[in-house]
């Protein structure tokens, strides 16, 4: 059986998909945790791989690849997925869809980054990371509220880590 050659853009886009479908079937079933959980209690918590809310990006992550591929139809498919229009009440924009992790700072900010409450509150105080905050408890930023699951995460790594330390 012959089989035709795969452009590779194409087979890149499509495991990306293949891999944002998975990490969405994931999130929404009874398994999903927190980014980071997998590394078990024991192992120690370094906030430096974390992003300022706690969360560890998936390499996979839509907004990423779409902007490493400079990939609009990835870009329009992190849009939706994200909810942004719903959100910010803003239409897709591909200059505004881009990510290239919350804690690079030379380079262009999207719509995400620059409207991020948690990320802004970090880097005023000076933390590596929510979880090294003493006021994550009492918290009440846009993507705690939204994501109150999430944040009980978060706060138990910050026991974790405190913990460790």
């Amino acid at each position: 059986m012959k089989s035709e050659p795969i452009d590779r853009r194409i087979f890149l886009s499509g495991t990306a998909r293949a891999g944002i479908g998975l990490c969405g079937l994931c999130m929404c079933s009874p398994l999903a945790s927190f980014a980071g959980e997998d590394e078990g209690a024991s192992e120690k918590i370094d906030l430096t791989e974390r992003c300022f809310c706690g969360y560890k990006c998936p390499d996979e992550c839509t907004f990423l690849q779409g902007t490493l591929q400079d990939d609009v139809e990835l870009k329009k498919e992190a849009w939706k997925e994200w909810k942004i229009e719903e959100r910010f009440g803003v239409e897709f924009d591909p200059e505004q869809a881009i990510c290239h992790g919350c804690k690079t700072m030379d380079k262009p900010k999207g719509i995400v980054l620059a409207r991020c409450t948690v990320r802004d509150c970090a880097i005023e105080k000076g933390k590596e990371c929510c979880i090294d905050c003493d006021e994550l408890v009492a918290c009440d930023k846009d993507l705690w509220r939204r994501f109150p699951d999430f944040k009980k995460k978060v706060v138990e790594a910050q026991v974790r880590y405190r913990r460790q330390t």
